[in-house]
């Protein structure tokens, strides 16, 4: 079995003061995937926790913003950063690894932001990168897991009427998610459980949402159809703290 988390850390030098590297040591993943890391790798130093792991870092060009990171056990075939497309690829938001048998793909998808400014661009990030993942799966399956920035139904946040136009609910971002299902990718979460609600990866640090449970799902594991009868859970480490996300997990075989 492999164990496989996704976490947007919120910063990794804030992180890192916050028991991150415990957690880690007691953790001890085959592959963590990083988003939102805000650092190029000469300004952080990993701790000794972090020792054995091969590192794999896609910083953005802007200091301090947006970014990724892989840390794997076991050494990837191959490592790539970004889709491949210029205006995509200076946010740091996409790394390729390469295992034997599939890609593991981490991503940082846009904000739409507020009054969904960023709409337009947004629609064409999703429509490129479901391209690029459906491309990888030409050769080979696909687990792509990340901050998709979007939750897909009603039952996916606390307040799904309120927040009908709201950047990561409005209808054409969930239209978008439903293109990634329709094109084969299984959210493996709601493949295991369709129902369970008050279930999410993200809360506002404003007004107590996090200890109310007034959030949203963001954070995914979506894999290639044809890997599904290998996954045998998906879970949401909601009691995990450190940022305004928490790590969401995939067990393999």
């Amino acid at each position: 079995m492999k164990t496989l988390i996704s976490w947007n850390v919120n910063g990794i030098r804030a992180v890192l003061k916050k028991d991150f590297a415990q957690w880690f040591a007691e953790t001890q993943p085959d592959v963590l995937c990083l988003q939102e890391t805000k650092a190029k790798p000469e300004q952080v130093d990993l701790p000794l926790e972090f020792a054995g792991y091969h590192q794999f870092w896609n910083s953005a060009d802007k200091p301090g913003y947006s970014g990724t990171l892989i840390l794997s056990k076991e050494k990837p075939l191959s490592v790539v950063n970004g889709i491949g497309i210029e205006q995509h690829d200076t946010e740091g938001r996409v790394i390729t690894a390469e295992y034997e048998d599939y890609y593991v793909v981490t991503v940082y998808t846009p904000n739409a932001q507020n009054a969904l400014k960023r709409i337009e661009y947004r629609m064409e990030w999703d429509r490129d990168f479901l391209a690029y993942c459906k491309n990888l799966e030409t050769t080979k399956p696909v687990i792509f897991c990340g901050d998709l920035n979007v939750s897909h139904k009603e039952i996916d946040l606390a307040r799904p009427k309120a927040n009908r136009k709201s950047a990561g609910f409005s209808d054409q971002e969930r239209g978008k998610f439903d293109e990634i299902v329709s094109a084969g990718f299984i959210d493996t979460f709601r493949h295991f459980q369709p129902d369970t609600e008050g279930a999410y990866s993200w809360w506002s640090y404003r007004a107590g949402a996090r200890g109310n449970n007034v959030g949203w799902r963001l954070d995914y594991f979506c894999v290639s159809s044809s890997l599904m009868p290998r996954v045998k859970e998906a879970t949401i480490l909601a009691d995990v703290l450190g940022s305004d996300h928490c790590p969401v997990t995939l067990t393999i075989e």
